[in-house]
């Protein structure tokens, strides 16, 4: 089972002139939404999270959805044996989550992990639904916290472009 979640930081808080409904890519991607992020196997109960407080929590769950769809592009789809590669870089820092499709399998790294340690392995179905639940749900939080956030086209786009499964 899968689990993701995020945590905003009171350290870096957004600008309180903020005008959300007309807030540009850059900002949403980058400048907004500062926390903690994290992807989580429950059954074998590791995960791997960030813990520097800077993350840009909007910009994750929008890789991580183009991602998780960069990874299907193959034509035989789950029966590929071809390993299909793609990377998440954080924007501060050279540290990166890497993901790797095989068959119907992802497996997810990171460069911050301790050497020699096994990847999460997800079902790549399972990684798809879990992302794009994570996308709106994460906007539906950020829409209750954020006055006319959801009366950004941006944001109607990307979750037409990444609706739930």
């Amino acid at each position: 089972m899968i689990d993701l979640g995020y945590s905003l930081s009171p350290r870096f808080p957004d600008p309180p002139q903020t005008d959300y409904r007309t807030a540009d890519v850059r900002a949403l991607r980058h400048d907004l939404f500062s926390g903690d992020v994290y992807l989580a196997d429950t059954e074998s109960d590791r995960e791997l999270s960030t813990a520097w407080g800077w993350v840009p929590v909007l910009d994750f769950a929008w890789a991580l959805c183009d991602i998780v769809e960069r990874l299907d592009r193959d034509p035989l789809g789950s029966r590929s044996s071809r390993t299909h590669y793609a990377e998440l870089d954080f924007t501060e820092s050279a540290d990166r989550l890497l993901f790797a499709r095989r068959f119907g399998w992802v497996d997810v790294s990171a460069d911050w992990s301790p050497a020699g340690e096994e990847p999460l392995t997800f079902g790549h179905a399972a990684l798809r639904r879990e992302a794009r639940d994570f996308l709106h749900d994460l906007v539906a939080d950020l829409t209750d916290m954020h006055e006319g956030l959801g009366d950004n086209p941006l944001v109607w786009d990307l979750l037409v472009r990444h609706p739930r499964v």
